[in-house]
Order: C-alpha cells, then sequence, then structure tokens
C-alpha cells in the first residue's frame, strides 16, 4: 500500500499513480476521494490531478469512486462515537431528551451544506433525537458554538447537548469544533470518525461500486489498493481482511484514494 495526497503533503496523486506502472504497463486504476460530501475538492481538484496524471502516464485507466457520504453507515459510525463520548445513543428517552449539533467542516458549496442539513434532519427523525442541528467550522454558518449556545437559550430549551464531530480525521477543524462547542456548554462532544469499522466498510463499498460499474474492468491488475486519512492500520486492517472474502486479488483493478491534506494508502 501507498500513500498519496491532493495537496500540502508528498507524494502526490500523479506521482503515485505514476509510481504503478512505470514501464508504461497497463494498470486500471479506482480513485476512492476520502471526503464526506461532493463539493470543491470532488468537482475541481480530483478531475484536475487525474488529467495530469493521465496526460503523464496514458496507458492508465483512471476511474473515480463517489464520495464517502453521504451513506447510512456514516450515521452509525457518528452514534459510535457520540456513545464513546458516553452519550446515551441506546436509550429512546435518552434520546428524545437530547440535542445534537452536527458540526463539518463546511464548504462554499451550498450544496455540500445542503447535504450536511438533509442528514441531520434525516438522523432527527429516524432517531428520535430532540433536535439535531447542522454546523460548520469554516465557509458557512452558524459555527458549532453557535448551534450549541442556540439549543440551550433558545424558546424552550431543555435537556443535555452534544456535538457530533463530522470529520474523518483530527487536526484543526476537529479541535475548533472541540473548543468551541465545549466552551458554549455542551455536555459532551465526540471524537472524529476515524478508523471506525463502519467508515472502512464506507471505503470498501464505493471502491467495489466503482469497479463493477464498468465490465471492462475484469482484467488482471497486478494488485489492489485502498486509501485512507488515519494510516496503514486503518486500510491494511480491513482491506485485507475483505479481499478473499469479496473478491480474489487478481481480479481487481488497483485504487487509489486520497483526500486534501490526508494521506491514502496503496498496496
Amino acid at each position: 500500500m501507498r500513500g498519496a495526497f491532493l495537496d500540502h503533503s508528498a507524494p502526490s496523486l500523479p506521482q503515485v499513480l505514476g509510481s504503478l506502472a512505470p514501464d508504461g504497463t497497463a494498470q486500471d486504476c479506482v480513485a476512492v476521494p476520502l471526503l464526506l460530501t461532493a463539493a470543491y475538492h470532488s468537482k475541481a481538484d480530483i478531475p484536475a490531478r487525474l488529467a495530469e496524471a493521465r496526460a503523464a502516464h496514458p496507458w492508465l485507466v483512471v476511474r473515480t469512486a463517489g464520495t464517502l457520504g453521504p451513506h447510512p453507515l456514516l450515521t452509525a459510525a457518528l452514534e459510535r462515537r457520540l456513545r464513546e463520548a458516553g452519550v446515551a445513543v441506546a436509550d429512546a428517552a435518552a434520546r428524545a431528551a437530547t440535542s445534537v449539533v452536527l458540526a463539518a467542516a463546511g464548504s462554499s458549496d451550498p450544496a455540500a451544506n445542503a447535504t450536511i442539513a438533509a442528514l441531520a434532519e434525516r438522523w432527527a427523525r429516524e432517531r428520535g433525537w430532540r433536535a439535531v442541528v447542522p454546523a460548520f467550522a469554516s465557509a458557512s454558518g452558524p459555527r458549532p458554538a453557535e448551534a450549541v449556545a442556540g439549543l440551550l437559550s433558545g424558546p424552550g430549551a431543555a435537556g443535555p447537548v452534544v456535538v457530533a464531530t463530522y470529520l474523518l480525521a483530527p487536526g484543526y477543524f476537529a479541535d475548533k469544533i472541540r473548543g468551541g462547542a465545549l466552551g458554549a456548554g455542551a455536555s459532551a462532544v465526540s471524537g472524529v470518525l476515524g478508523a471506525s469499522p463502519e467508515v472502512a466498510q464506507v471505503v470498501l463499498d464505493r471502491y467495489d461500486a466503482a469497479r463493477h460499474a464498468n465490465a471492462a474492468w475484469h482484467g488482471n491488475p497486478s494488485r489492489a489498493m485502498a486509501a485512507s486519512p488515519l494510516g496503514n492500520r486503518f486500510i491494511r486492517g480491513h482491506r485485507l481482511r475483505t479481499d478473499a472474502r469479496r473478491v480474489p486479488r487478481h481480479t481487481q483493478p488497483n485504487a487509489v484514494g486520497y483526500v486534501r491534506s490526508q494521506a491514502c494508502l496503496t498496496r
């Protein structure tokens, strides 16, 4: 497995793709973006990096999988992290008394933010939380601290307010969400989704969906790859256990996953 980055860190996606077949041997690849919404990075950055890689290595056949979110398993991962933070997720009465701030990174793309808002509405409806409101660490509002304060002081305010961190990896945004939310009075702030089994399964689902999208991919690629922002433990732990169960390795195209400022792995 190898790592790649959209920006800020090396190696770049074109470098990793080029290293798959430096002698010009044809390679089939699946690009798996580790992004929770479809926004600028999936709509602009990724196509640009792939175009660069194809221009430099025209023998590469690269397909792009869908972004990780939205996906029902990601909601399950959010609840896993809330439970780890001490929230009584399994108790229906406790959920009915608890308000949740769904804190995402935020985007300049209104459609991406609307996806988060729709997720919040669906999560509240399907799981019976008192309320689930979206909040954003950047680019849009409200900020998580503002959302927490509003739920604690608004009309009919009652019960605890907790924050579900809708990020893949720790870093600046996660720290910003936690600090602001706790300062505003949140009872609990969950950790990032990280290396949860649900996230691992979504990565595999996106890879498989892209792999099966074109019957011509069922050739004889030499190796398979998968991506993670969390280091070798994440995908190596899940990818290698899952390959034999899902499909023989010799029938799989390469998969390259990547996300801005976060690592991906190839094997």
